[in-house]
Formats: C-alpha cells, sequence, structure tokens
C-alpha cells in the first residue's frame, strides 16, 4: 500500500539556506525482515538508497559460540545497534530489558556529551527503545540526550484499540514514520531514529507468507516518506545527510515466524546507506554493530577515548 505525505507549508515556501553543507544522519530499524525476504522483495525507496550508497548483508547475534554470542532477540539488536558493542557489554538479553549497563554509551550520548548543542530526534513504535534501552533522562544513561521524541502511542488503546492481528502497531508505523517525515523536512534534526515494528508482528503471526511481503514493501513506502524529506532537504538547505537503514534480526528458516537462536538465516541482517565514502568495513564482515562508528564518522564527532575502547563495531565509513 503506497503512503503519501505532503510537506507542509511552511518547509516548502522557506527559501534555502546560504550556508556550507552541515552533516546529519539518520538510522531505521525496520523490524525482523531477513536479508532474503528483502532482496527478493520489491523495495524501490531503499534500492535507491543503495544505489546512491551500497547494500550488503551483515550480521548480528556476536560470534558465535564465543563470548560476544547474543541473542537475535529485538531489543538485543537494538541495544547492539546504538551502543555499537554486544549483550556481553550492554547487558540486555531479550525483550524485557531489565538491567541494561550504561556504561556502554549509547550514540545520543555520546553525540551530546560532543555537542550539547545537537538536534536528536526519536520517532518510535515502542516506548521502550526511548525509556530503557536509550534511558533517556536518567542519570546513569547521560540524562536527557533527546531534543525531540515521538513515541508511546501502543500504549494509547483508546486511539490504537488492540487486537490479535496487531493492527495498531500497522496505524502506529505509519503515524511515527509521517511525522518523521515532516519533523524532517521542517526540523532536520542532527541526529534520528526511526523505529518500525509491523514487519515482525506479521512475521509472528503468518510467517514467510504473502503478507510478510506485501508489509515489507509497505514499510518500504514509509522509509520512502523519511527519504523523500531528506532529498528535500538536501536539495533546499545545502545539508550532507546520511540514512542507514537495516534490520534487527532475521527469522527461522522452517517457518519465518520465530527467532532467538544463532541458525544463518536468523543471524543474517542487511544494511542499506546513501554513504558515498564507504571502506573496505562494508561488505563481507559487516555487522550491526559498525553503525553507530559509521554514523560517528559521518557527523564527524570525537568518541570519549574510554568509550570508543569498548566499541565492538568498525566504521563502515571514511578511512580505515
Amino acid at each position: 500500500m503506497a503512503l503519501t505525505f505532503i510537506f507542509v507549508v511552511y518547509a516548502c515556501t522557506q527559501p534555502p539556506l546560504e550556508t556550507p553543507a552541515n552533516a546529519k544522519a539518520i538510522f531505521i530499524i525496520v523490524d525482523g525482515i531477513p536479508a532474503d525476504v528483502i532482496e527478493n522483495t520489491s523495495t524501490p525507496h531503499i534500492d535507491e538508497i543503495s544505489e546512491i550508497g551500497g547494500y550488503t548483508r551483515a550480521f548480528t547475534g556476536g560470534e558465535k559460540g564465543g563470548d560476544t554470542e547474543s541473542p537475535t532477540i529485538s531489543a538485543v539488536g537494538y541495544m547492539n545497534l546504538i551502543t555499537g558493542t554486544w549483550a556481553n557489554k550492554h547487558n540486555v538479553w531479550d525483550n524485557k530489558v531489565e538491567q541494561p549497563n550504561y556504561k556502554y554509551w549509547d550514540i545520543f550520548r555520546i553525540a551530546r556529551s560532543q555537542r550539547p548543542s545537537l538536534h536528536t530526534a526519536l520517532f518510535s513504535t515502542w516506548e521502550d527503545n526511548r525509556t530503557k534501552l536509550i534511558g533517556n533522562g536518567l542519570p546513569q544513561a547521560g540524562g536527557d540526550k533527546l531534543s525531540y521524541a515521538f513515541d508511546g502511542f501502543e500504549n494509547n488503546t483508546d486511539r490504537f484499540p488492540h487486537d490479535e492481528q496487531h493492527s495498531h502497531i500497522r496505524k502506529i508505523d505509519d503515524l511515527v514514520a509521517a511525522e518523521a517525515a515532516h519533523y524532517i523536512t521542517t526540523q532536520a534534526p542532527d541526529l534520528s531514529w526511526l523505529y518500525l515494528e509491523y514487519t515482525d508482528s506479521v512475521a509472528h503471526g503468518l510467517g514467510d507468507s504473502p503478507r510478510f511481503i506485501e508489509e515489507v514493501q509497505t514499510a518500504d513506502d514509509r522509509v520512502g516518506m523519511v527519504w523523500e524529506a531528506i532529498k528535500f532537504r538536501q536539495k533546499n538547505y545545502n545539508e550532507d545527510w546520511l540514512i542507514v537503514v537495516t534490520t534487527d534480526h532475521g527469522r527461522d528458516a522452517e517457518t519465518g515466524k520465530g527467532h532467538g537462536s544463532q541458525s544463518e538465516r536468523e543471524r543474517t541482517i542487511w544494511v542499506s546507506t546513501n554513504s558515498n565514502r564507504l571502506n573496505s568495513q562494508f561488505g563481507k564482515n559487516t555487522a550491526i554493530v559498525d553503525i553507530l562508528p559509521s554514523i560517528v564518522t559521518h557527523l564527524d564527532l570525537t568518541i570519549p577515548q574510554e568509550v570508543e575502547a569498548q566499541l565492538d563495531g568498525i566504521s563502515f565509513i571514511g578511512e580505515r
């Protein structure tokens, strides 16, 4: 189902800024889409992003059988990405997120510590991304790190009644994607995270199925809304945007309904980006933990030495 987005009048009538290009970044997690599915589904918006920069298979789950082995579970995958470390460090092992180790800084904490004036934003179909994983507002997690957050709608059962098909999640994905596109168009935050959940919900219920493919295509439409907003900003405001689109885990090979273990399909994810500065880390050995240092490179941030020393990821952008 194609989604449409009309840019607000304010954004369209403002004159372009006559300033040097400045770096902006957004990463998008589209939940639970294995690499074989994204590669065999029509996703023109993600494809357009990849054609400018690149596409690669990647992995999550850490080193199979090693100290860094991490469950291929959603919250674990998100934390792998936003901290650039595996579960043995960040201590998130399931979706309960009971005792995260905030010693390992997330990308928003790094950004704010480096440049307190940076405009940061989160658009999410799962509130725990803000309250538990980022730990926004918690002193032990670095305090307030988000300038703007658009989330928590899954808790509003009057506006989004719950049902067995989780159709409320589909509607919330539509809402947060539209807000991300609108907010980027009008406010252009320096660092943003968009999280979309419904593809995982459908797969848990129906597994590998025509409906799952349809929802992957709809997710691509949502990504396309944000991509159009970015292209608008680049054309009219001389901004240097990085977009990274990825997923948090694959699915089991038998039915496509499950995940969490260390099978090849569950561990195999993918990364699409518009960056034209990709290095040799982008390819065969790319991992989900490489996304944080890559965003840091694009934004030209300096990671505190004691934080950088603990990273498991390697930037796939810039010189190596």
